[in-house]
């Protein structure tokens, strides 16, 4: 991933060059490996590169042959070879950067080009073969990428967007989170929807909402779940996984260190067949295309990477995970004091005042950091999969089926304010680019499709048993999917593919929230804190916590235009949830730990 900045509708886009290049390098961060700029007739888009595909020839903004088509992409696109070779009229491509593909297909399919993406990716494209020059821009299906658009009132004519809020501050009194799955095109200043899955109205009221009645096919489940690990391994740099010993990443790490298997063992043939040409000559060509694992660069065994304060479960749980799958580990320790010491810098980074994504943050900001450190620049993790298979510890109290899949939908579709921000900002916030296959769209296509009395599961004692003797507990399809052995290695040992949900910020140490409370406490004092509702009366702080991230959040970004992009995330009042997100506010949690002590 990268950092984007761009302005169309300008008047003078020459003099105005070097404020816009100001804007891209309060995002460097995003892209330190090298910047770059186009000024057009009427629009500017910079670029802060990061280079995972396409290393030395990937360069943006990319332009097209006939230097018409310019773009600047933030993403990955999974299945750039396919549609290199899915074109109907010849395109002679510049670079191998999986970006490029998106200019032929604009020249063939216009908008409708989004949906012929795999990957994610937020991207502005410039036509100036039109008059007046014409942008697109758009962002990937679910939010996995960041990008806002906004707006100058002294400037009615012009319209920005950036990979993230700051680089906007300065230029626009307007901003707004550009949506999800969304395709805007200057010609009639439209944003319109391109992303409709089967699945999307699930969240409706009424006769509308669509409730999916298929059962789980687990086989399906797999499968699809492992090619989706398996295109995310494409990168010419090092790579390795997240992994904190719960079940999503540990499962994306068991996938990802069988398939990092699979190209070392590649890497071996290659070699050895070079070796038998350098003694005999090359043999008679055959098959045309590459080899997605060609497309790979790996170390000879998975690197796996963890945090949490002293003895936390996380750090216990994947030493374990990591042990059994044979990754190198490395396990970084930290302070209840080095987060804190850290929140002004995450929350910097963040661009939110939502309590849970500040508290997940910290620990996963402070972990990017070192594994940039080693020469680190992808890494896989597991974000999305409480939200498809309902696997937050308040979903116990949904009502009934309905109910249920209507919050999974909700959630899916409101990831890119929490889950899908965090493992964009905190990771980039270092240059680290975080990779999730759980929002795949074909996976998304398959999980979504469930049944959701499949996915419920029983409070406490009522807790059902399968015929295995399995529990019937979150996400039971999804681990009872990879409770095999389909090469005589189970993917996962019990204790780790039966291990009850941990939110990231309880599971990196209990302490960790009880010092943020603490500390906020010993900030905030009571008189200030009554006046609450005088200082903030739209989404007021509820909590000393809440008030100290906020207050935070005003000193670095005190436009109210700001405040309004960040969306707070809140359990279900309504079902009896507490309104605090940590695992350890839901009774169930408690409980499931005492019975097994």
């Amino acid at each position: 991933m990268c950092g984007i900045v761009a302005a169309h509708g300008l008047e003078n886009p020459a003099a105005d060059r070097p404020r816009l290049i100001a804007c891209a390098k309060k995002i460097r961060h995003r892209g330190p490996d090298w910047s770059g700029c186009y000024c057009g007739k009427q629009t500017i888009l910079a670029h802060e590169r990061l280079a995972i595909v396409g290393v030395d020839t990937g360069a943006q903004p990319l332009v097209s042959t006939d230097g018409k088509i310019v773009l600047a992409v933030n993403g990955e696109i999974y299945n750039h070879g396919k549609l290199r070779q899915s074109l109907k009229e010849p395109y002679k491509f510049k670079t191998h950067s999986d970006c490029e593909p998106i200019i032929p297909l604009y020249m063939e399919h216009d908008t409708s080009l989004c949906n012929l993406l795999d990957g994610m990716f937020s991207f502005v494209l410039l036509d100036e073969s039109v008059t007046p020059s014409r942008i697109i821009a758009a962002r990937d299906p679910i939010g996995i990428t960041t990008l806002y658009q906004g707006w100058n009132s002294k400037r009615p004519n012009a319209v920005y967007f950036a990979s993230e809020l700051k680089a906007l501050m300065d230029e626009c009194d307007k901003i707004i989170s550009f949506p999800p799955g969304h395709v805007y095109d200057s010609r009639d200043n439209s944003t319109t929807r391109y992303y409709q899955p089967s699945w999307w109205d699930g969240d409706l009221e009424g006769p509308e909402a669509v409730i999916p009645t298929k059962p789980a096919d687990l086989t399906l489940l797999r499968e699809t779940l492992e090619e989706a690990v398996r295109k995310r391994l494409m990168s010419e740099v090092p790579y390795g996984v997240l992994l904190s010993g719960g079940l999503d990443s540990s499962l994306i790490a068991a996938i990802a260190a069988r398939e990092t298997e699979k190209v070392a063992q590649m890497q071996t043939d290659l070699r050895r067949k070079k070796l038998q040409e350098a003694q005999s000559g090359p043999a008679s060509p055959s098959g045309n295309g590459i080899s997605e694992y060609e497309t790979i660069a790996a170390w000879p065994r998975l690197h796996s990477f963890s945090i949490g304060l002293e003895n936390s479960p996380d750090l216990l749980a994947a030493r374990k995970a990591a042990a059994y799958l044979g990754t190198v580990h490395h396990e970084y320790v930290f302070t209840v004091q080095e987060g804190l010491d850290a929140i002004p810098d995450v929350i910097y980074h963040l661009e939110t005042y939502d309590v849970t994504t500040v508290r997940a943050s910290t620990p996963m900001y402070l972990l990017s950091r070192k594994i940039k450190a080693m020469g680190v620049k992808m890494v896989l993790s597991g974000e999305g999969s409480d939200e498809i298979f309902g696997g937050y510890l308040y979903f116990h109290a949904a009502p009934d089926a309905k109910s249920f899949h209507q919050e999974c939908v909700r959630r899916v579709k409101n990831l890119h304010t929490a889950d899908c921000l965090r493992a964009n900002k905190s990771t980039m916030a270092w240059g680290l680019e975080a990779r999730v296959p759980f929002l795949d769209k074909t996976f998304l296509e398959v999980a979504m499709n469930v049944n959701p009395k499949e996915k419920m599961f029983s409070k406490g004692a009522e807790q059902d048993v399968d015929a295995d003797g399995s529990p019937k507990m979150e996400k039971y399809i999804l681990r009872k999917a990879f409770d095999c052995a389909p090469d005589g290695k189970p993917y996962l040992p019990r204790s780790i593919l039966w291990r009850q949900k941990e939110q990231f910020s309880d599971g990196v140490g209990y302490s960790w929230i009880d010092g943020m409370k603490d500390q906020a406490a010993s900030v905030v004092s009571d008189e200030a804190f009554a006046k609450r509702a005088e200082r903030w009366p739209e989404d007021t702080p509820d909590t000393k916590e809440a008030y100290y991230i906020r207050e935070i959040f005003d000193g670095l970004f005190p436009l109210e235009t700001a405040a309004k992009t960040a969306v707070r995330w809140i359990p279900r009042g309504d079902w009896g949830c507490s309104s605090d997100p940590s695992g350890r506010s839901v009774s169930l949690h408690n409980a499931a730990y005492e019975t097994s002590s």
